[in-house]
């Protein structure tokens, strides 16, 4: 259904939900300030939010989340950039977004990866058990072993994992930090293992 003036509302209520989701974050206000003059504030507070949510999406993946055109997209994106409220890095072939001045580059490599299906999957059940294998990461993830290596090498490449004496995630508590805190946008398992995030982290006192 598409209200009087043009938009799907269907389309609208999601960039209003996806608004509201990043209404507490500092970033919604720029977004709000740089799309004052042109009308175009619920678009913008929507991928702000999301990415709020969502850090480290990928550009197409905001687009189709956002159900926003692919000009549109850019055009948003680009304003936000100017305004400083978010930034972009490049991840081997997509373009990453995040709230800016949030993350440092770990966390940010971090973050491409977590986006990965199966390196996401492979980081969770070593979080989960420092004593995985890479048998048990096939297994567990239902890949081949070939594929749990391929991986594995580019994880450690990228400074988050260890194959020095088995498989050892780096900065462990920083990933579990970033597990834990966007684990909605992660999926069934990050969200069970945020249930039990108190189990991994080590506290000082």
């Amino acid at each position: 259904m598409t209200s009087p003036d043009g938009v799907d509302d269907d389309k609208r209520a999601t960039l209003r939900r996806f608004a509201a989701l990043g209404a507490a974050s500092p970033l919604v206000g720029r977004a709000d300030a740089a799309a004052a003059d042109t009308g175009e504030s619920d678009a913008r507070d929507a991928i702000a939010g999301y990415l709020s949510t969502t850090p480290g999406a990928h550009f197409s993946k905001i687009r189709d989340d956002l159900r926003l055109g692919t000009g549109e997209t850019q055009h948003h994106l680009r304003r936000l950039e100017d305004v400083g409220a978010i930034e972009r890095y490049r991840d081997g072939d997509y373009k990453r977004f995040v709230t800016a001045g949030r993350f440092d580059d770990f966390e940010k490599r971090a973050l491409g990866y977590l986006r990965r299906e199966t390196p996401r999957g492979m980081l969770i059940e070593l979080l989960l058990n420092s004593e995985t294998t890479a048998g048990d990461l096939a297994a567990a993830l239902d890949v081949s072993a070939p594929t749990v290596s391929k991986y594995a090498g580019e994880l450690e490449e990228a400074g988050l994992l260890s194959r020095d004496d088995g498989y050892a995630v780096e900065r462990p508590e920083t990933v579990l930090v970033l597990v834990v805190r966007h684990a909605d946008s992660f999926g069934d398992r990050a969200r069970a293992l945020a249930r039990n995030a108190d189990q991994f982290l080590t506290y000082e006192g």
